[in-house]
């Protein structure tokens, strides 16, 4: 009998069991800071008073390591789940970092106010991209979800709206309540970014168990036939684009409370492509190898660019390639499916350099 028919819930014990990783990593991760204040002389109160040393500058990594996670997620939930193919996911990101800043900077809201008007924002979105749901699909879908996004980019550019926006510098001085200011109160901010990554996935992993989730995947896999069986196919995906959209604008919502200047370029194509990267590496309907994938993301770029300066970029781009090569289902889905395809890895490899030597 499946979770989603079982008349007997499963008990508190058992839920911890099933979540005994994840619940260790969330651990491992808020004592991270203090380990590293240790190793570094310093101790837990300087952790706590955000003073300036190794353990700040890490934990203000893992902050946009935790935020990239939640915006990846929210895209493998429509992609990687429900099968729909957007190319302006990164409007739903945007959206929530812009109205964070305008609802503080110009509104001079305050958080719980600001929270709120990202949520109505997120919902209005999703609406917006649903109003196609029942007429196009597939790569139409995609390209007019790429329309979209790309008028909200030049909206968000505009010199008509530089007094909200910033236009082409983007949205700085983003005045941000002492309660999350990153600069005094980075642990904080720290566990509340860690806490909310880690909420996000297990509601959205209790989505894709349930019975609304499993017919999501039944229209990644065939919307027809789930047309056939007499499902609304529209109704659960206006919920996925829903869940979605609700937790890319919350991702958005912390970056502009964790880097007060918002840059035009979170609206743009690039971005969307960031989360389908994430996603790939991690593995695509996963859940969990969009948070890997977040971390193996972020972390690979800050080191490379460290290390090798110009050329991480052409670094990155090959690790990438070797990553589709070897791990064609990504780092969690490879691992789930036991496919290291190592050999048929190299034979791709061998052949792919074979035909441009080959080239004229």
């Amino acid at each position: 009998m499946s979770a989603a028919t079982n008349p007997y819930p499963p008990s508190r014990s058992g839920w911890l069991k099933n979540n005994a990783g994840w619940l260790a990593l969330t651990l491992l991760l808020l004592a991270l800071p203090f380990l590293a204040a240790l190793l570094d002389g310093q101790t837990p109160a300087n952790v706590l008073a955000s003073e300036t040393g190794n353990a700040k500058f890490m934990q203000g990594l893992l902050i946009e390591v935790f935020i990239l996670a939640i915006y990846a997620i929210s895209y493998d939930l429509i992609l990687g789940v429900t099968g729909l193919l957007s190319f302006g996911h990164a409007m739903f990101f945007a959206v929530g970092a812009y109205a964070t800043g305008i609802a503080l900077k110009t509104m001079g809201w305050g958080l719980g106010q600001t929270l709120l008007a990202v949520i109505v924002a997120s919902i209005v979105q999703a609406l917006l991209f649903a109003l196609v749901l029942p007429r196009v699909k597939g790569i139409t879908f995609a390209l007019v979800t790429l329309g979209l996004a790309s008028v909200f980019s030049i909206v968000v550019r505009s010199s008509d709206l530089a007094a909200y926006t910033g236009a082409d510098v983007g949205l700085q001085g983003v005045i941000v309540p002492a309660l999350l200011n990153t600069n005094t109160a980075r642990f904080r901010f720290y566990v509340i970014a860690l806490l909310a990554t880690v909420l996000v996935y297990l509601v959205y992993r209790r989505f894709v168990d349930s019975p609304t989730g499993r017919v999501c995947i039944a229209i990644r896999e065939n919307e027809n036939r789930a047309l056939m069986l007499g499902y609304n196919t529209f109704t659960f995906k206006l919920v996925a684009l829903l869940l979605s959209s609700a937790a890319a604008a919350f991702a958005g919502m912390l970056h502009a409370l964790h880097q007060p200047i918002v840059s035009p370029n979170v609206a743009s194509l690039g971005y969307t492509v960031a989360a389908l990267l994430m996603i790939l590496i991690g593995g695509v309907g996963t859940l969990s190898g969009a948070l890997f994938g977040a971390a193996v993301f972020r972390l690979l770029e800050f080191f490379l660019d460290r290390w090798f300066g110009e050329i991480a970029n052409s670094l990155l781009g090959l690790i990438y390639i070797g990553l589709v090569m070897f791990l064609p289902y990504g780092i969690v889905g490879t691992w789930r499916a036991r496919s290291f395809q190592i050999k048929q890895g190299w034979d791709r490899l061998l052949r792919l350099l074979h035909l441009q030597h080959r080239a004229p």
